[in-house]
């Protein structure tokens, strides 16, 4: 039995709780979360038992939107009645009160490596919401670190078990659209924009606490995405910018109740190059007045043969099929089991599932910390290439050589 503690009590954890809820559904028994931790204890209970605690929080977006921010308010007790589960105020209380085997983190960035080199150093194995870290030195401690302790760390990342990422991912490898050549991925605006503070949550616009805007929060989805279809990036070439650097919370009627400062990106424009010579396009802004931007068919992706855009496979002459048809028909029932275990569709499920047997098995998942490595490291070489104004490479940021936007980052933390 994998005891697991839970550190960070914030609105992203109704959408993990629904994952392991989903799991025991489908008669997943390996697991039990024992510990959670917050620290303000109210935090905490508020998710550990229906009928005790305070009034879960309002959502910060309507459910209808998808994202996992607005999952529904989920108790512990919704899937297991059978464990205690302790409240602690402090990670490091818990993990030395031998409650816990394991630890899941979802707390905030700028805590990620705080936590993270605490739960391994204490020989638990770790499950990190990304990105994995405030910067890629922090990340690369982790990595190491997890590696040497022999211990399983995985990054959860909930763009790669989503359908249309497995079957795009899936239809390049098998050839259908030729070659890697272009892909496109972003949009201008929409939400948060022009000026509302993102999620409801001011320490994404603060650089100590967030490194990166939507470089960084947006960024590595991208990037992950991208990487996990078209192969590793190999350099970025990129422009960031902070077109509203005062952003403001109201109330329902639209009166101001807070203003926060914002010294990180809301807006940039990036180019890619693969290691297989291919190009991507990546966009994204916060920040936008006026009118969004959404282009049409995207994330989109071109090989020599063909491309997968607006959710079709379109070869040269002009022939349609539905991707993610396509790619299900395709699937034996050893193949379909790979993608989407025990008949499993939520990636929330599938991600917790694969740490869970990492764990158990002594390896790495599929999302592992080198994968949330990457994908941060390819973030970060945006904001470099930006600060440096010339392309960086990916081997720049990962070994340090380029890490002028992140200095600051590191010296505070004392990386």
């Amino acid at each position: 039995m994998i005891r697991i503690g839970i550190v960070g009590c914030g609105r992203i954890l109704n959408a993990h709780l629904q994952g392991y809820m989903k799991l025991r559904a489908a008669g997943v028994d390996n697991f039990r979360i024992t510990a959670l931790v917050a620290r303000n204890p109210e935090d905490a209970l508020m998710f550990r038992r229906r009928g005790e605690g305070p009034e879960p929080r309002p959502s910060t977006l309507p459910p209808e939107s998808g994202d996992p921010l607005a999952a529904p308010h989920t108790y512990v007790s919704d899937f297991q009645d059978d464990v205690d589960i302790a409240i602690f105020t402090n990670y490091v209380e818990m993990l030395e009160s031998g409650a816990v085997d394991a630890v899941n983190d979802f707390t905030t960035l700028a805590l990620h490596h705080q936590v993270g080199e605490a739960t391994l150093l204490h020989g638990k194995h770790l499950l990190t919401q990304k990105p994995l870290a405030i910067s890629v030195a922090a990340a690369r401690r982790i990595v190491d670190l997890a590696r040497e302790k022999g211990l399983t760390l995985g990054t959860f990342e909930n763009v790669r078990h989503a359908l249309f990422t497995r079957a795009a991912g899936w239809a390049v490898r098998q050839g259908l659209i030729g070659e890697p050549q272009m892909a496109i991925s972003g949009s201008l605006g929409g939400l948060w924009s022009p000026d509302r503070v993102v999620a409801d949550t001011p320490w994404r616009h603060r650089k100590l606490q967030a490194g990166g805007g939507g470089s960084i929060d947006i960024g590595v989805h991208q990037f992950h995405l991208l990487r996990y279809v078209f192969g590793e990036v190999a350099w970025v070439s990129a422009s960031a910018r902070t077109f509203e650097p005062v952003r403001y919370r109201r109330d329902a009627a639209g009166n101001v109740i807070e203003t926060v400062d914002a010294n990180v990106d809301d807006t940039y424009f990036a180019t890619a190059g693969f290691e297989n010579g291919a190009l991507g396009q990546l966009l994204w802004s916060w920040g936008t007045r006026g009118e969004p931007l959404e282009i049409p068919g995207t994330p989109a992706f071109y090989g020599s043969e063909g491309c997968i855009k607006g959710g079709e496979l379109i070869g040269e002459r002009g022939a349609r099929v539905a991707l993610v048809d396509t790619f299900e028909r395709s699937l034996d029932a050893a193949a379909r089991e790979a993608y989407f275990p025990l008949g499993l569709e939520d990636p929330f499920a599938i991600q917790q599932l694969d740490w869970l047997r990492a764990v158990e098995e002594s390896t790495d998942p599929e999302t592992s910390g080198r994968e949330g490595l990457h994908d941060l490291s390819s973030a970060y070489a945006l904001l470099e290439s930006s600060l440096a104004g010339r392309r960086v490479t990916l081997r720049e940021t990962l070994d340090g050589s380029v890490r002028a936007y992140q200095a600051e980052i590191d010296e505070h933390y004392g990386l």
